[in-house]
């Protein structure tokens, strides 16, 4: 397995492939600030190199994930930590990672690089886009449909059939009762509109 990004995200992926008892072989970034993370070594990638091998893009923003998958031409994996549940009645696309003790129940549908992070819960039938990321100890309840790029933020929970609009920001501890617009930046309990961000 082979990374796109040298951040905290990182350590976590490294991780989830040493919980699976995997290997990492090397780190790609943009602008590394060290030459190894926990013992892997870390460098810049070559635009005429081609590296063979299944790739995950350890980077945690969104955006970047989103700009990094564009230049990438690299055929992706996934990575799920073993502590993890997954049922088998799900679909989860390319370059996904699914954290420690996540759980992700029937019916779910995921998208590509997306990040469910570490005890996060996806309940039954929700349908997440591209470049999501459930953060950690956030909940879902069943039928919830997520946009591309949206961030549910730490301990956040959703009711059952929430539609959650692409780029949205969800606030940490939010508890969204209400449908949420697209690129809408929501907090509190009950969870309320307090701007919007610039469309991607």
């Amino acid at each position: 397995m082979i990374l796109f990004g040298a951040s905290g995200h990182c350590k976590s992926i490294i991780d989830i492939s040493d919980s699976l008892e995997g290997s990492i072989s090397f780190i790609f970034d943009d602008n590394p600030k060290n030459e190894e993370i926990f013992g892997i070594p870390v460098g810049v990638l070559d635009d005429g190199k081609r590296i063979e091998g299944k790739w995950i893009i350890s980077i945690g923003n969104n955006i970047s994930r989103k700009s990094v998958s564009k230049k990438l031409e690299v055929s992706y994996g996934n990575l799920f930590h073993k502590s993890c549940s997954i049922s088998s009645y799900t679909s989860i696309g390319v370059g996904t990672v699914v954290m420690a003790h996540a759980v992700i129940n029937a019916g779910v549908v995921i998208g590509n690089h997306c990040i469910i992070n570490t005890a996060s819960v996806v309940e039954h039938d929700c349908s997440l886009e591209d470049f999501v990321h459930i953060s950690p100890n956030a909940s879902l309840a069943g039928e919830v449909s997520v946009g591309e790029g949206a961030q549910v933020g730490i301990g956040a929970c959703v009711l059952q059939g929430i539609k959650i609009g692409k780029w949205a920001v969800i606030g940490a501890g939010a508890v969204i009762i209400n449908n949420v617009p697209d690129y809408a930046v929501v907090v509190g309990n009950p969870g309320r509109v307090i701007k919007y961000i610039t469309k991607i």
